[in-house]
């Protein structure tokens, strides 16, 4: 009987044996780690190793819905149509058949019927290419669409501003304050928000730094001239003194002149120098004769 057990158990045991045997190359050998414990690495299989080399990316969430915009021209681009329209009309307004018979009077004496054919002519031409002109202007810069916009922009801001209402007066934030603001002495009192004051004074606030800047230079220009103008004064002055002594060494000489002349008279010089040349003329001509 034992006999018989022992040939049933290495009957059942062979097969165990060769199926291991079998699957031992597919199975990866135990490594052992620093502290000794005894490590299993499983395969990874062709499908595991694409998955790890694809990375994990989340799904993309769904864009947010665009504004409605109306094509149709809202209260600012009808508005800003009409300035168009206004100023193309206030323009062309100038080419009246006064001011256009005034460069052609000949004709406009002659032919006034051709004339102010003409004259309709051309302001309908030009009337025509300016409107085309602003079109075409109006539709590659997109102009009703942004107006449209600004207007939905403001709508929905007016909108806030009403379900907000009117904040408490003791808790009003305080804006944002340019230095230039400080500068020109708009915000020394608390109460002067930049944001209520006027558009005066806010404009100063801005223009401020390039005034502050183009004071300087002209300040430099300035003190130049005016030290220019100290070396040309002294110049000036100079020549002036030397123009008095050059006048009184002249009176001086004239004076002496007509001292001399009077010594002339009183000895009777000149009349005996008029007397040698009578002789000296009588002389000659009898020398000629």
């Amino acid at each position: 009987m034992e006999s018989d057990q022992q040939q049933e158990q290495a009957a059942t045991a062979a097969p165990q044996s060769t199926a291991t045997s079998q699957q031992s190359p597919a199975q990866p050998e135990p490594t052992s780690n620093s502290t000794g414990a005894t490590q299993q690495t499983e395969p990874a299989s062709a499908g595991s190793s694409t998955q790890a080399q694809r990375p994990a990316t989340a799904p993309a969430s769904p864009p947010l819905p665009t504004r409605h915009t109306p094509q149709a021209p809202g209260p600012r681009a009808a508005r800003f149509q009409k300035v168009l329209d206004d100023s193309l009309k206030h323009t062309l307004g100038k080419v009246t058949w006064d001011n256009f018979a005034s460069c052609y009077p000949t004709i406009a004496d002659r032919a006034p019927a051709t004339l102010k054919a003409a004259q309709r002519q051309m302001v309908d031409r030009l009337t025509m290419l300016c409107k085309k002109e602003f079109d075409s202007i109006l539709t590659s810069r997109n102009v009703v669409n942004k107006l449209n916009e600004l207007e939905g922009l403001v709508s929905e801001a007016e909108l806030r501003r009403d379900e907000a209402g009117l904040p408490d007066q003791n808790n009003i934030p305080t804006p944002y304050v340019h230095l230039s603001s400080v500068a020109t002495g708009c915000y020394t009192n608390p109460k002067n928000r930049p944001h209520l004051l006027p558009a005066s004074d806010i404009l100063a606030a801005h223009l401020q730094p390039h005034l502050v800047a183009s004071q300087s230079q002209l300040n430099a220009r300035l003190q130049t001239t005016q030290s220019h103008n100290a070396r040309l004064w002294a110049d000036i002055q100079q020549q002036r003194a030397e123009l008095s002594s050059l006048t009184g060494l002249l009176e001086k000489l004239v004076k002496d002149l007509e001292e001399a002349g009077g010594m002339l008279d009183d000895a009777g010089v000149q009349t005996e120098i008029a007397k040698e040349t009578r002789e000296v003329e009588s002389e000659m001509m009898m020398d000629t004769s």
